[in-house]
């Protein structure tokens, strides 16, 4: 029988290719775009937090606490590629979200799973860019030609047959259409962790962002200890990994909210993640839901560890709490 023998949690986005001194230069350019909220979930301006900082505001975005913080970055995920190498499993399910890259408007499922046999990854744009930026964001795309990663149909098409019959309304999906390719949340986990030896993977895609069908918490962690009594019922020998792909909270960095998310998981503390408040996941910080789905799936593992650094990134104090864990 199956076995879920690890999980893994890791941020994703551009800031985790980026130099320290791109870190240092900051961000504000790009976050003047970003979809911000308050710590009560109210949407804000970028000049609006920019008018009214905190009196810590200067020692948070100091040049050496950003290259404190990127060198515990770095660190963290060199440990984190380490484990899941050192984990020896043989498939890994990435509970993630979909940001209008292949979902858009016209149709958003609230849980869907990809069962393909691969999954695409799309070449980087080969035309010139001077925007440090844009060069950063297109690494999580491939560097010369198109990638198709391994994907477990079989372990997939149980889970979603077993979701099924336990009353989850499920989109299955097997196939991308015309340039359709993995998102951000799939492609940096393929580009960061695993681009020698890519493991299996099973796409677990959640609507954290867009109103009105975005998953409860409560939900997601149902999901999440869903998917591990299917695992363990799929008759094929395999070791098993979960891993969160995203969060914690952005684009304004919620120091407070990543600390009770983060306490939580270190104390298995289930009906505080289950209870999280709705009003503090929005934008960004949605994506807290896939490391709740985690939880759900992690419930009989011991975690190992976890890193937390509140990665401001500009003027305005925005960013993105960077968390990464290893359970066992």
């Amino acid at each position: 029988m199956a076995q879920v023998v690890a999980a893994f949690g890791s941020s994703h986005g551009t800031m985790l290719v980026s130099s320290v001194e791109h870190w240092q230069e900051m961000f504000d350019h790009v976050d003047r775009r970003a979809p911000i909220n308050d710590f009560d979930g109210v949407p804000r301006t970028f000049d609006e937090l920019l008018n009214s900082p905190p009196p810590d505001a200067a020692a948070k975005i100091a040049k050496a606490a950003q290259a404190q913080r990127h060198g515990a970055t770095m660190d963290a995920m060199d440990r984190l590629e380490r484990d899941i190498a050192a984990s020896n499993i043989d498939v890994l399910v990435i509970i993630g979200d979909d940001q209008r890259e292949v979902f858009k408007d016209a149709l958003r499922p609230a849980i869907a799973i990809y069962y393909g046999d691969t999954i695409r990854n799309a070449a980087a744009p080969q035309d010139a860019v001077t925007d440090w930026y844009l060069q950063d964001q297109r690494k999580r795309m491939e560097e010369k030609e198109d990638r198709h990663y391994p994907c477990h149909a079989g372990l997939a098409t149980a889970i979603i047959q077993g979701l099924t019959a336990r009353d989850f309304d499920i989109t299955a999906m097997k196939s991308m259409e015309g340039n359709q390719y993995e998102g951000h949340a799939y492609s940096f986990i393929h580009r960061r962790f695993m681009p020698k030896q890519p493991i299996p993977i099973v796409p677990v895609i959640l609507n954290t962002y867009y109103p009105p069908n975005q998953p409860s918490p409560r939900r997601c962690f149902e999901l999440g200890a869903a998917i591990l009594e299917l695992i363990e019922a799929y008759p094929q020998n395999i070791r098993v990994g979960i891993l969160a792909s995203g969060g914690l909270s952005h684009f304004l960095v919620n120091e407070e909210l990543d600390r009770v998310v983060v306490n939580a998981l270190q104390q298995k503390d289930y009906p505080a993640v289950k209870g999280l408040p709705l009003n503090k996941l929005v934008s960004g910080s949605s994506e807290i839901r896939n490391w709740v789905a985690t939880a759900g799936a992690a419930q009989h593992l011991n975690l190992d560890w976890i890193t937390y650094m509140p990665g401001y990134r500009s003027d305005a104090l925005t960013g993105v709490g960077l968390c990464f864990a290893y359970w066992h």
